[in-house]
């Protein structure tokens, strides 16, 4: 399954808004550290200084008039700066780096949901990447309707962002998107039922890490 040329191996997780992915990335990072790999978690947009600076541009509510094409060449700025320098110096130093989205996010996102094409950001994410793909992707599935009132009952109606703020019909276009990708990589993407229990699926997502990184030879300790 593995992709990348570096010493290093890298993960992602992708899904809708309310889907639980930060939550299993967080989970992730501490199972790893607690076993003593060395490991950096980013996310995107953002990463780096700049990019953080791009995520609250794109975030922001108050820019909801943005044209498609403008948010998805904010989105490959960031992705640019992130791979450059965050991304490349860890996977060449031989961590393992987790992001919380990376590339399938502007294919799912701007492609599917904002109507841009997933072939042309496909396209226009081998400039941004420098053609680093990921090692595993974790896609975690989940109904929009679900992560909508997920999100809503975790925080309120009004405290959502630019993007989660979106019509339902835009987060289905975005989750059709993603599962298309999915269909056309399953040897990169590990599907996810985000309605399993949190504890379920952190079960399935170290079991996965745990065979990747040992035919890596990149595991240095168990936990009990």
């Amino acid at each position: 399954m593995s992709r990348s040329p570096y010493p290093g191996f890298f993960i992602t997780f992708e899904g809708v808004e309310g889907c639980g992915k930060s939550t299993q990335v967080t989970a992730l990072l501490e199972r790893l550290r607690a076993e003593g790999v060395p490991v950096t978690l980013s996310r995107e947009p953002g990463g780096t200084p700049l990019g953080e600076r791009f995520r609250d541009i794109l975030l922001d509510t108050e820019h909801t008039g943005m044209e498609p094409a403008t948010e998805l060449f904010l989105y490959l700025a960031s992705r640019a700066e992130h791979v450059a320098k965050v991304i490349l110096p860890r996977l060449k130093a031989g961590e393992v780096v987790i992001s919380d989205r990376f590339g399938d996010a502007s294919v799912a996102y701007q492609g599917g949901g904002r109507g841009l094409g997933t072939q042309t950001v496909e396209a226009l994410n081998q400039v941004a990447t420098g053609g680093v793909i990921p090692d595993v992707t974790f896609l975690m599935d989940l109904d929009p309707e679900e992560g909508m009132d997920r999100l809503i009952k975790g925080r309120g109606e009004h405290a959502r962002d630019r993007i989660e703020s979106e019509v339902l019909e835009f987060h289905t276009s975005v989750r059709e998107a993603y599962l298309q990708l999915s269909g056309r990589e399953p040897e990169r993407f590990v599907v996810i039922d985000a309605r399993l229990s949190r504890e379920e699926i952190e079960k399935q997502i170290g079991a996965a890490v745990d065979e990747l990184l040992a035919e890596r030879g990149m595991r240095t300790g168990r936990t009990p």
